[in-house]
């Protein structure tokens, strides 16, 4: 059985150490966009790759931009409209405030902890992407990190749900 907990504390620092990198918006992600469609994004954190230039190339092909509100723990997150002045949420987050309009998103742009190349995926642990995956499940599902993140296998438990592709600055993966 695998300690996650011992895992993302080390992918975690890998990933902190790791120098910022700056994301070339690949084809196959410029392609699937087109005007209306709902591009969820994050304001990245820490050593989290910073997915600007996949929101700026979403919002440039006339999508619309939401982020990820977040309330606590157990409450699942929601995707609220970007575009508005952010506030300081929870675990350091920063977030749209709670008067923004709710979107059901049509892509997902989602930090990585770790990750495969069968789209397996390891977060942060409290289960809020799992969810807003399986909340919308026609969502197309990016994860972003730094190839240093790559495991040679993740065990997803039976909740989990697998990307659909991977960015990193090496690579566009696909599984």
């Amino acid at each position: 059985m695998m300690d996650k907990r011992a895992l993302r504390a080390r992918l975690r620092a890998i990933r902190d150490a790791a120098a910022p990198v700056s994301m070339v918006v690949p084809a196959a992600f410029a392609v699937r966009l087109s005007p209306g469609l709902i591009v969820a994004s994050y304001v990245a954190m820490g050593g989290e790759v910073d997915p600007t230039p996949l929101a700026r190339a979403a919002a440039d092909a006339g999508c619309r931009l939401a982020l990820p509100h977040v309330v606590d723990r157990p409450t699942p997150i929601r995707f609220l409209a970007a575009g508005g002045t952010l506030v300081e949420g929870p675990f350091g987050l920063r977030q749209p405030g709670v008067d923004a309009a709710e979107l059901a998103p049509d892509i997902i742009l989602t930090p990585l902890v770790g990750f495969d190349r069968r789209g397996n995926r390891l977060g942060q642990g409290a289960g809020h992407y799992d969810r807003a995956f399986a909340a919308y499940p026609a969502a197309w599902r990016v994860g972003i990190a730094h190839a240093v993140q790559e495991l040679p296998l993740l065990i997803p438990d039976p909740w989990d749900i697998p990307l659909h592709a991977i960015l990193t600055e090496q690579e566009w993966i696909v599984p």
